[in-house]
């Protein structure tokens, strides 16, 4: 998958309350469909959906433990969404601190 399907597929599958519920209920560590099915009212099929959402944009691997499936956090396609947010957060810091050193001169020549 190319870098910009990757965030495109990154950032569709965090559109979603529940897919973003799910992630922060993996990053206390693994658990089952029936486990993160507990806290929403909803049920195991519609949580496996949206597991397979999370899967296709990488974000989620399922593993296999017995007749258990736990699903597990995979960091990198956040890490690499958090990279490209934080360039344009650089840029609009960047014009920022122009907008202030400007209004600051235009205050000083007023005075």
């Amino acid at each position: 998958m190319s870098y910009e399907d990757q965030l495109d597929a990154t950032f569709a599958a965090l559109a979603d309350p529940t897919r973003r519920a799910i992630l922060a209920r993996l990053a206390r560590g693994d658990a089952s469909v029936q486990e993160l099915a507990e806290p929403f009212a909803m049920s195991q099929p519609a949580i496996s959906k949206h597991l397979k959402v999370l899967e296709k944009a990488g974000l989620v691997r399922r593993g296999r433990d017995a007749q258990r499936r736990p699903a597990t956090l995979e960091p990198k396609p956040l890490a690499e969404a958090q990279a490209w947010i934080e360039r344009y957060r650089e840029i609009w810091a960047s014009n920022f601190e122009r907008l202030d050193a400007l209004l600051d001169q235009l205050k000083a020549e007023k005075d």
